[in-house]
């Protein structure tokens, strides 16, 4: 089918037509559209996009799911093709819709997310403009558009929301978020700098850093931390930390550099050391921030209090919160965000314990002098004041003795000083995150404990379970609120709230899909949003504002465990890991010891051979010299003898010159045959010698070795067995000399239990005739005197008597355990077979394990 007809055929498939494709046969056309827009003819088949546009003006119907399904599904296989700004000016009538639809398919949304984000990701200089411009309405829209839990406002038109509203509103912040979160792990920097911009304003600082947080929590944004490191929004975080006096923002953000903290330690320590001065800025800040009193208080019948007392009662409570910023530093404070309820100090913990695991030294430095160590660094004063005017060094000295005691002794304080922490190597350096994070939360008193805690705590519930399955639910008593005042009970304000922070299960018994419309005392539909604000009672603010605090805060401790779990999981595997590696290394060790124990047993036999060689080469040569000394001799002496057979010659051949001419020339010829044959004689004499000798130092070399091998290992062996046969004899005749006493002193104590049972039988005869004899008056007193006599002897014979028999059913053991010894022992000394039998483990020590 040509591509002609495709946006005829999406037509018909929008409008559900008989003759309309299947939405997958219709899909496999926009692919091969792609394709071929993507060739060189790319260009004369880009039409097809405004009748794509005329198509969802005439046929697209919002209302309808399975319209935006297919309509998502087109536009996603059309993805490489479409420009931003098709997408952008379609943000509003098609993306977003179906961002907030809760019914829609996931495949839909997931289409949905996935063009929007590569929208955000184009870089063209002919969209660039638009794109930045796109993103920023992106963050606005996050910030402003959806549900925000730090705002009063919000809230109470969530509790106005029907189920269905509130869907939709959740589902379109998740996607929202879900958006910025794929866009800030594909280009970090632009996320982070819109974030930068948008911090700028003071309200949007609190929903920024708790997007932060889910967006620092998320395990792609490791490889960007070092981004964020070089980033102006670190310093933005820093500079929040330092001025702002909202204690919501504070905890967040403290949460926040927590957990961004390891990382600068792994990916970007220059940084972390190019920020240390305002890390402890912020230290010294939280150490002397005091709880503060709501803005606004509940209805009472008390005169309100001079707001100028109230003003200067707080500039001496929190003395460096009310210090004026520098005109310099163009940095809009940001007051408390719940101003209707108590605004209670951030948790410091954690955040002075990372801090003291990366730079202990450091850390008590600057406690032990907060305005002269900032000055050092240098770090210029935020303030209108210098550091030791505007620092209360006495109070953050005397606040920080319970966090230094809550804390154990750093290793590192022995080894190193201020000044060589920040100028060598750190220790940690070559940690993971997740290491750095477990280790420095062990330098906590309170973890060093939790698991002996954790473990009796468990055990005691067990126990309160077992006890308390009968019992009957506690139920929290409902609040009467027809009359004017409503009447609740302290315990069961106590009671809810131990029931809610504690692990029990809590049992609804009546739940609501939304708010009761009776805790806010007015009508749940007003016109005017104005008079809804102002009719709510003060009271109910207040307690919407805890609310809402605690709301925000349970879900930042929230997201701060799961990435401290996952940080922890990750140490754990890692540990495990560890271990696995040193068990192989370990094997590997074994057996390369093994190989050298060999390697050094091969080289001692190789060198003992190499001497006996040496020697027998050595006498070789020897006798080699003295042979061919002789045969130099002999030579010698043919020389000398052919000499004087010359001169006789010589002589003869005077005498008889003309004769013997011919017999003195074959007598020449004759005597250098002879001499020829004679050295070839002997030549091959010598080497036949020399082949001979040679076989038979081989044979007898290979005899050598393999008698030597079988002399040292049959003489090995002999020695152990006969080590092991003579222990096995000392151990068998000891055996055998404890049996023969204990059945010594068996056959005693039964001669002994013998002659008691005897004894007793008399006794017995005797109190029998004394009983008979009770009733005669005149021996009356004399029997009963020896009837007790006799009863008291009978008690101690039977008390005799049974510890007799304790005691023999004792050696009666004895005696059974060490016949089954001497039976081990007969049965293991018959087994041996010789030298090359193999060792046998030795019965006592068998008994002894089995016992055991």
């Amino acid at each position: 089918m040509s591509n002609s007809n495709l946006p005829r055929q999406v037509r018909s498939v929008l409008e559900a037509s008989p003759d309309a494709l299947p939405l997958q046969e219709l899909l496999t056309l926009v692919d091969n559209f792609v394709l071929e827009c993507t060739s060189p003819e790319s260009e004369a088949l880009l039409f097809h996009l405004e009748d794509l546009q005329n198509i969802h003006h005439e046929v697209f119907d919002h209302s309808s799911l399975y319209q935006t399904e297919v309509f998502l599904a087109v536009l996603y296989h059309l993805n490489p093709i479409l420009p931003p700004t098709l997408i952008i000016s379609w943000f509003d009538i098609v993306f977003r819709p179906a961002l907030r639809e809760p019914k829609l398919p996931t495949s839909s949304v997931k289409h949905a997310k996935e063009l929007v984000v590569a929208a955000l990701q184009k870089t063209e200089e002919v969209y660039e403009q638009k794109v930045k411009e796109f993103r920023r309405r992106l963050m606005d829209l996050y910030l402003l558009d959806a549900f925000n839990e730090g705002s009063g406002a919000d809230v109470l038109e969530w509790a106005e929301l029907n189920e269905e509203q509130r869907n939709k509103r959740s589902h379109w912040k998740r996607n929202l978020e879900d958006i910025l979160l794929k866009f800030g792990a594909k280009r970090p920097e632009d996320l982070m700098t819109e974030v930068h911009i948008h911090f700028e304003t003071p309200d949007s600082r609190l929903q920024l850093l708790m997007f932060l947080n889910v967006y620092i929590s998320d395990p792609s944004f490791t490889i960007s931390s070092n981004v964020l490191a070089t980033h102006p929004l670190t310093r933005s975080i820093l500079r929040s930390l330092m001025l702002d006096t909202s204690s919501a923002v504070c905890t967040t953000g403290l949460a926040l550099l927590v957990k961004l903290l390891p990382l600068y330690a792994v990916h970007a320590r220059p940084s972390l050391k190019s920020i240390l001065g305002e890390l402890f800025a912020v230290l010294s800040r939280i150490l002397v921030w005091k709880e503060r009193p709501p803005a606004s208080f509940p209805e009472s019948t008390y005169e309100p209090l001079d707001q100028s007392f109230e003003q200067e009662l707080e500039r001496e409570r929190n003395r460096l919160m009310t210090i004026p910023i520098r005109p310099d530093f163009q940095w809009r404070r940001l007051e408390l965000t719940f101003d209707a309820t108590t605004s209670l100090p951030p948790p410091l913990r954690p955040y002075f314990t990372i801090l003291y695991y990366l730079y202990p030294s450091n850390v008590l430095k600057f406690l032990s002098s907060p305005a002269q160590y900032l000055v050092n660094l240098p770090l210029p004063s935020p303030y209108t004041l210098n550091w030791s005017e505007a620092l209360p060094q006495d109070e953050i000295r005397r606040r920080s003795e319970r966090l230094l005691r809550e804390h154990v002794c750093h290793p590192l304080l022995v080894w190193r000083d201020a000044a060589a922490e920040l100028s060598e190597n750190e220790f940690w350096a070559k940690y993971t995150a997740s290491r750095i994070t477990s280790e420095a939360s062990m330098l906590d008193v309170r973890n060093s404990a939790l698991g002996l805690q954790l473990h009796d705590r468990s055990i005691q519930d067990k126990v309160e379970v077992a006890h308390d399955d009968g019992l009957p639910a506690h139920l929290i008593s409902p609040i009467d609120i027809t009359n004017e005042k409503a009447t609740i009970a302290l315990q069961d304000m106590i009671d809810m709230t131990v029931a809610l922070k504690s692990n029990l299960d809590v049992e609804i018994i009546h739940p609501e899909s939304q708010w009761p419309y009776s805790l806010f005392a007015f009508p749940p539909r007003l016109a005017n949003r104005e008079n809804l604000e102002k009719e709510i009672p003060s009271h109910i603010v207040q307690i919407i504002s805890g609310l809402q605090r605690e709301l925000l805060l349970l879900r930042n401790e929230l997201n701060s465990e799961l990435w401290l779990s996952r940080e922890n999981v990750q140490h754990i595997g890692r540990l495990y890991q560890d271990r696995i590696i040193a068990k192989h290394a370990e094997a590997e060790r074994q057996g390369l010891y093994n190989k050298l124990r060999n390697y050094r047993a091969r080289v001692v036999a190789l060198e003992k051979e190499l001497y006996e060689h040496k020697q027998q080469a050595s006498s070789a040569k020897n006798k080699y010299a003295e042979w061919n000394n002789e045969l130099q001799k002999k030579l010698k002496e043919l020389r000398d003898e052919k000499k004087a057979w010359v001169n006789e010659e010589a002589k003869l051949r005077k005498a008889e010159k003309e004769v013997k001419a011919l017999f003195d020339a074959q007598g020449k010829l004759l005597a250098d045959a002879q001499n020829q044959v004679f050295l070839l004689q002997t030549q091959k004499k010598e080497t036949q010698h020399k082949v001979d000798r040679l076989h038979d130092y081989e044979r007898q070399i290979e005899q050598h070795i393999k008698m030597q091998r079988l002399w040292d290992d049959d003489f090995a062996m002999f020695n152990e067995r006969k080590e092991q046969m003579d222990v096995m004899r000392s151990q068998y005749q000891q055996m055998k000399m404890q049996v023969e006493s204990h059945q010594r002193a068996q056959v005693e104590l039964e001669s002994s239990a013998r002659a008691q049972r005897l004894r007793i039988q008399v006794l017995e005869a005797q109190l029998a005739q004394a009983q008979t004899a009770h009733h005669s008056h005149r021996r009356k007193h004399l029997a009963e005197t020896e009837v007790t006599s006799l009863i008291a002897e009978k008690t101690a014979l039977l008390n005799t008597n049974k510890r007799l028999k304790d005691q023999n059913n004792e050696l009666k053991d004895e005696v059974e355990e060490l016949r089954a010894m001497v039976e081990i022992l007969k049965a293991q000394h018959s087994g041996h077979k010789g030298l090359i039998s193999s060792p046998r483990a030795s019965p006592v020590q068998s008994s002894l394990h089995s016992e055991s």
